[in-house]
C-alpha cells in the first residue's frame, strides 16, 4: 500500500506538471523514475492484455499490465488536475516570476540528475544529447502551420500529440498548436462534440500511444544510454519555455486565450529578481531530496 501510495504522489507531479503550459508530464515521469515502468505498462495494453480481460482471467491480466501501478498513478495525475488546476491558475495570474523560477530550478536540476543515469557518455550518447536538445529548441521557437480538417492528418496529430505527452520536454497541446489545429481539435471539436473530428484524431492517439510505447520499450532496453541522452537534451531544450523572465504571446481560438509563444527578457536587478533566485534553489533542492530519498529506498530493498 505504502509503494502505491508513493505512485500516487508521483502521479500528482506528472498531473501538475500536464498544468503547466508547455510542461511535459513525461519530465516529471523521467525525473521520478517512474518512465521505463510506465512505458512498458502502456506497452503490454494491446490485444494480448484484451485477451486475457474477455476471458475473465483478471489476475494474469492485472500483473501483465501493472494494472495497480497505472491506476494509482493515474488517481494521481486526476486530482492534481482537479485540485491544484485553479491553485496554479492563481499563481501563475499572480505570481509568474516566482512559479516559473521554481521549476526552472526543478528542471535544470533534473537535467544534471536524469544525466546521471546515462552509464557511458559514449561519442553516440553525447551526439544524441546534442540532436536532443536542437529539437526540443526548434519545436519552442517554431512558427504555428496552418489549420487542416483532412482525415488523415488528423490521425497524424494524434499520433504526434499523445507520443510528446510521453516524451520528456515536449507538451502534447503545444505541439497541437505548431501543427495548426489546437483550436479545432481542442476547442472546437471538444467543444461541438463534433465525431468526424475527435475519432480520427483519438485513433491516432490510442494507435499511436500502443505503437510508440512499443518502440520507446525497445529503444530503451537496446540502446538505454543513448535514448536517455535525447530525453536529456529534450529537456535542456525546454529550458527556454520555462525561462521565468518572459511575457506571453496570446491569441484568442473562440473565447478561448492559448499561449502562443513568449517574447523573452533578462531580468532586472531588483527584490522580485532575488527571491526568484532563492525559489530556484529550492527547484533544485527539491530534485536533490528526491534523488537522495529514491537512493535511501533503492538500498532498504536490498
Amino acid at each position: 500500500m505504502k509503494e502505491y501510495l508513493i505512485y500516487t504522489l508521483k502521479g500528482v507531479a506528472v498531473g501538475v506538471a500536464n498544468i503547466i503550459p508547455g510542461v511535459s508530464g513525461g519530465t516529471i515521469a523521467l525525473i521520478t523514475g517512474i518512465f521505463e515502468r510506465l512505458i512498458d505498462s502502456l506497452k503490454s495494453l494491446g490485444w494480448g492484455a484484451l485477451k486475457l480481460l474477455l476471458s475473465g482471467k483478471w489476475k494474469a491480466f492485472v500483473e501483465k499490465t501493472d494494472l495497480y501501478f497505472l491506476i494509482s498513478l493515474l488517481v494521481g495525475i486526476v486530482l492534481a488536475i482537479v485540485l491544484l488546476a485553479r491553485v496554479f491558475d492563481f499563481l501563475f495570474s499572480h505570481y509568474p516570476v516566482y512559479i516559473w523560477s521554481f521549476f526552472f530550478g526543478l528542471i535544470l536540476a533534473s537535467i544534471f540528475y536524469v544525466g546521471k543515469t546515462v552509464v557511458k557518455w559514449s561519442v553516440s550518447a553525447i551526439i544524441s544529447f546534442i540532436v536532443g536538445t536542437i529539437i526540443a529548441l526548434v519545436l519552442t521557437f517554431l512558427t504555428p502551420a496552418t489549420q487542416n480538417s483532412n482525415f488523415f492528418y488528423l490521425i497524424v496529430c494524434g499520433v504526434v500529440a499523445v507520443c510528446s505527452m510521453i516524451l520528456p520536454g515536449l507538451s502534447g497541446s503545444f505541439v497541437l498548436l505548431l501543427m495548426g489545429n489546437y483550436q479545432l481539435v481542442a476547442i472546437e471539436a471538444i467543444n461541438n462534440r463534433d465525431i468526424g473530428i475527435l475519432l480520427p484524431v483519438a485513433l491516432g492517439a490510442v494507435g499511436g500511444l500502443i505503437a510508440f510505447s512499443h518502440l520507446l520499450s525497445w529503444v530503451l532496453k537496446h540502446f538505454k544510454d543513448q535514448t536517455i541522452a535525447i530525453l536529456t537534451g529534450f529537456i535542456l531544450g525546454s529550458l527556454g519555455v520555462i525561462w521565468p523572465w518572459k511575457d506571453p504571446v496570446i491569441q484568442l481560438f473562440g473565447e478561448k486565450e492559448k499561449v502562443v509563444g513568449y517574447i523573452y527578457n533578462l531580468p532586472s536587478m531588483k527584490m522580485e529578481f532575488f527571491w526568484a533566485l532563492v525559489l530556484m534553489i529550492v527547484g533544485i533542492l527539491v530534485i536533490a531530496l528526491m534523488e537522495n530519498s529514491a537512493k535511501n529506498v533503492e538500498k532498504a530493498k536490498v
